[in-house]
C-alpha cells in the first residue's frame, strides 16, 4: 500500500485546516507515523497560525485512516487528491478547493463541458420537466450534467441526463456512504450502471449535515463552466450555488419558463442582477461560442417538444406504475 494514502486521509481528517494548509503538511510528512508523532503546537509553527480546534487524538485518527482504507477498497471508491492527474481540472481553479475527493464511477472526460443544473426541492411541475428536458439535451452536445441529487430540481436534472444519453455527477452533502435523500436509492444506482458519479469530499460515516450542503454547492459550481438556476425561492440553496457560481468566474443562467412559476423570486433576482435568461441548451451552446451538432433553433420546435414530453411521460408513467410518483392536483409530486 502507497504510504501517502494513510498520510493524506489522515490530513483530509483535520477539518480544522485549510486546503493550502494539508498540501503543506502533505509534503513535510513521508507517512501517517511521523505525522501522529507531532504535536498542534508544531502544526500550528509550520502553517504560521495557532490552531485553537482541539485535534483528533492520535490512536482514534489511525483507526479513522484503517476504516477509510477499508472502506475504499471494498466499495471500489477512489481517492482523489488535490496534486493527482486524475482531479477535476475545474475544480482546481477555485477559492479553497478540496483537498481530497471520494469518487464512485466514472468522471466526465476532461475535453466534456460541464452544466450544472440545480433548484428548489420542492419544484412546480414546470419546474420539473423544464430541468429534464435541459439536461436530456445534454446528451447530444456531449455535455456533462452536474447535480446534487437532493429531491425536486436536482433528481429531475440528474435523471433527464440519463435519459437523454448524458453523464451526470452528482455531488454528495453527506459520506460517499450516506446516501440523501435515501429515496434515490435507485438513481444514485442507474448513475453507476450509466458510467456517471457520485462525488464526496467527506470522509465516510459522514451524515447528511445541514452545513455541509452550502459547502459542497461551492464544488457543484466548481466542476462546472455555468450553471442553471431553474427554479429557486428567495432563500432556495441553488442562490448559494450562484454565488458561488459568480465568485468562481463560471457562468449563471436562469431558465426562461421558470420565471413564470410560483417559485420565481430568487431566480428573478438573478435576472435583475443580469443573469442571462435562457429557454433551452442551444441559447447557452450559443453563449459558449460552440456550434450545436444538430441544426435546432434556439426555440424547441413543436416536434422536439412533442418527443421531449412523450419521453417525460413515459418515465413519469413508468414511476407512477412503480408508486415512486403520485398524481396529485395537477401534478406528479415524487414520494
Amino acid at each position: 500500500m502507497n504510504n501517502t494514502l494513510p498520510l493524506n486521509l489522515a490530513i483530509h481528517r483535520m477539518t480544522f485546516l485549510r486546503t493550502t494548509e494539508k498540501l503543506l503538511l502533505s509534503q513535510t510528512f513521508s507517512s501517517l507515523k511521523e505525522l501522529l508523532r507531532v504535536s498542534k503546537q508544531e502544526i500550528s509553527f509550520l502553517i504560521r497560525r495557532q490552531i485553537r480546534k482541539p485535534m483528533i487524538d492520535a490512536s482514534a485518527l489511525s483507526r479513522l485512516v484503517e476504516q477509510d482504507i477499508i472502506y475504499l477498497r471494498e466499495h471500489d471508491v477512489r481517492p482523489l487528491f488535490y496534486p493527482d492527474v486524475s482531479y477535476p481540472r475545474r475544480l482546481r481553479e477555485i477559492y479553497n478547493p478540496p483537498f481530497l475527493l471520494f469518487c464512485r464511477g466514472l468522471l466526465c472526460d476532461p475535453s466534456a463541458e460541464t452544466l450544472g443544473i440545480v433548484g428548489t426541492r420542492y419544484p412546480s411541475g414546470c419546474g420539473r420537466k423544464s430541468a429534464f428536458f435541459l439536461a436530456s439535451q445534454c446528451g447530444k452536445e456531449n455535455i456533462s450534467v452536474v447535480s446534487g441529487l437532493a429531491r425536486g430540481i436536482d433528481g429531475e436534472a440528474h435523471a433527464g441526463a440519463l435519459a437523454g444519453g448524458a453523464h451526470t455527477c452528482a455531488v454528495f452533502g453527506s459520506g460517499i456512504d450516506c446516501l440523501y435523500p435515501a429515496d434515490h436509492k435507485k438513481l444514485a444506482s442507474d448513475i453507476l450502471k450509466k458510467g456517471g458519479a457520485l462525488l464526496s469530499e467527506y470522509p465516510p460515516g459522514t451524515p447528511p449535515l445541514r452545513y455541509n450542503f452550502p459547502e459542497r454547492n461551492r464544488i457543484i459550481s466548481g466542476l462546472c463552466r455555468g450553471v442553471v438556476i431553474m427554479e429557486a425561492p428567495k432563500k432556495s440553496g441553488a442562490l448559494i450555488t450562484a454565488d458561488f457560481a459568480l465568485e468562481q468566474g463560471r457562468d449563471v443562467f436562469v431558465h426562461e419558463e421558470c420565471i413564470k412559476t410560483e417559485k420565481w423570486e430568487g431566480s428573478y433576482r438573478l435576472v435583475q442582477e443580469g443573469a442571462p435568461v435562457i429557454f433551452n441548451l442551444q441559447n447557452i451552446l450559443a453563449d459558449w461560442g460552440i456550434q450545436p451538432s444538430s441544426t435546432a433553433s434556439s426555440r424547441q420546435t413543436g416536434e422536439e417538444k412533442d418527443a421531449q414530453i412523450s419521453l417525460v411521460l413515459s418515465k413519469l408513467l413508468e414511476e407512477e406504475l412503480s408508486e415512486e410518483v403520485l398524481f396529485h392536483k395537477g401534478e406528479y409530486i415524487r414520494r
